[in-house]
């Protein structure tokens, strides 16, 4: 498996002034860094973030992308435009996405195959909510998402995509799952992905995006089929990001 991924969602957060005193925390800890870094924030923040984050290293995303190419969609942003500014990730079906933009199973792919076909590598997010968990639907909920995706995808694709795990009932709540109940989504997760291409037990990177922070991610980024991080509380302060990424780069 390639290196571990660290991604931050920084969602509706920042300043300027903000932003660049955490980017400047960031980049003084980067020489002991030995994994892949990424920061997805918000759109008007990218061209901050490209000036600032240039020669380090550390890829620059975005937090969601249009499914239509070009044209009179007010408010959405094109692939293309996230390129003028050196993006290389988007995540796309974020929880949040899905919940309050009410984004469908068949958005999120559209979105997926959009950004593909743009030169982006979408960031895909999954997950069930607290009370899909209680009915015992985990493994259905996941299941049908990344279906969807995979249907549209050709064999190929399926390795140009980073996969996110984020159950919605650990995301700001105080509530974490296991890292063994983590470890058997993540592993369902790569053996769907399996079936659609066999390369995707090495190619595809699975990250685990439920309120990962330094307190816990030794604990999952140790697991098999956990690659990595999608952070988001802890990606707006330097030191609790960095301290994810040392333990990713062991």
């Amino acid at each position: 498996m390639a290196r571990k991924l660290i991604v931050g969602n920084w969602k509706m957060n920042g300043s300027l002034a903000m932003n660049a005193e955490l980017l400047e925390g960031i980049k003084a800890g980067l020489a002991r860094v030995d994994c892949d870094l990424a920061i997805c924030a918000p759109f008007p923040y990218l061209a901050q973030c490209q000036q600032a984050l240039e020669g380090t290293g550390v890829a620059l995303g975005a937090e969601d992308v249009s499914a239509h190419a070009v044209g009179a969609y007010t408010g959405q942003v094109s692939t293309r435009m996230l390129l003028d500014f050196d993006c290389k990730y988007v995540i796309v079906g974020h929880s949040e996405r899905r919940e309050y933009c009410n984004e469908s199973d068949e958005l999120v792919a559209n979105k997926v195959q959009r950004a593909l076909a743009g030169g982006l590598t979408p960031i895909v997010c999954v997950g069930e909510s607290l009370k899909e968990k209680d009915a015992g639907q985990t493994e259905a909920v996941v299941s049908r998402q990344i279906n969807t995706v995979l249907s549209v995808l050709e064999e190929r694709e399926v390795c140009d995509i980073v996969v996110a795990y984020e159950p919605v009932w650990a995301i700001g709540t105080g509530k974490t799952p296991t890292p063994e109940m983590v470890k058997d989504v993540h592993a369902l997760l790569r053996e769907l992905m399996i079936r659609k291409n066999p390369d995707a037990a090495e190619c595809v990177r699975i990250l685990y995006g439920g309120s990962m922070k330094p307190s816990n991610a030794e604990e999952f980024l140790k697991m098999r089929d956990i690659d990595g991080g999608l952070i988001g509380g802890a990606a707006l302060k330097a030191s609790d990001f960095l301290k994810i990424a040392y333990l990713a780069s062991r």
